[in-house]
């Protein structure tokens, strides 16, 4: 029979070693935690460091080719009237554009509409305008003496140039400036690690970032009622256009 002093020493025995391994368990259970944590820290360590720069680019070139709306604007008291001589003057404007070669030569717009007149609040017709327009390309040297020989032939109005430079220039005039953004992303990461007191090491991302086409340069010109032979060639005279292009560079420090 065991004594009473036994079960004492017994009974407070198993509550130790019940303490002990609940304390052990416990030390277990935040090992098992703070393992992923050390090891994400790892992880973190042994990513690259890196610097995102975007740099721009400008080119200036030239314009040669200019953009050219004109057209036959006609009035008069009946609509086959006006329909008959819009279409008789727009074919020989025509026939003069092709016959110098002109490019990208195509219909921009068709019109024939009756005008009124008010007058004791009743609306009369009193007679109909139409209209052809027409644009084109030219070599900008050529545009000046092709206007005043389309007002010769028939045409009436001119409503617009614009300049642009060729494509195999806008072309080249791109590559230029995606070597200028280059450039400038490179000085911008230099400057930037150099105040930090780091230096690049090598870039391991680049990005060309899509441009819009350069916008042609515009001049506005007023609508040519009509045009004499002894006029002198209209002077035309081209300006510049400018093409952007924007580069980014992922460069590891």
């Amino acid at each position: 029979m065991n004594s009473p002093f036994l079960y004492c020493c017994s009974l407070n025995t198993w509550k130790q070693w019940k303490t002990l391994c609940l304390v052990l368990g416990l030390i277990s259970l935040t090992g098992c935690q703070s393992a992923p944590a050390q090891g994400e820290m790892r992880n973190l360590a042994a990513l690259p460091r890196t610097i995102t720069v975007s740099g721009k680019g400008d080119v200036t070139i030239p314009t040669t080719m200019s953009q050219v709306r004109l057209g036959v604007e006609i009035q008069g008291k009946t609509a086959q009237e006006v329909q008959q001589e819009v279409a008789k003057r727009s074919q020989s404007v025509v026939q003069l554009l092709k016959a110098r070669k002109v490019e990208k030569l195509k219909t921009t717009g068709i019109s024939l509409n009756p005008n009124y007149s008010y007058k004791d609040g009743k609306q009369n017709i009193t007679g109909y305008s139409g209209t052809n327009t027409v644009s084109f390309e030219i070599d900008t040297e050529k545009s000046g003496a092709l206007l005043d020989e389309a007002i010769k032939t028939g045409a009436t109005r001119i409503d617009g140039i614009s300049f642009v430079a060729s494509d195999d220039a806008i072309a080249q005039a791109q590559q230029q400036a995606i070597q200028k953004a280059s450039e400038d992303a490179k000085k911008q990461a230099d400057a930037a690690l150099k105040a930090l007191n780091l230096s690049s090491q090598e870039v391991i991302g680049i990005q060309i970032n899509a441009a819009n086409p350069p916008s042609p340069v515009n001049v506005s010109m007023p609508k040519v009622a009509q045009a004499t032979a002894e006029r002198a060639d209209t002077p035309v005279v081209g300006g510049e256009q400018k093409v952007q292009q924007s580069v980014t560079l992922q460069i590891r420090y």
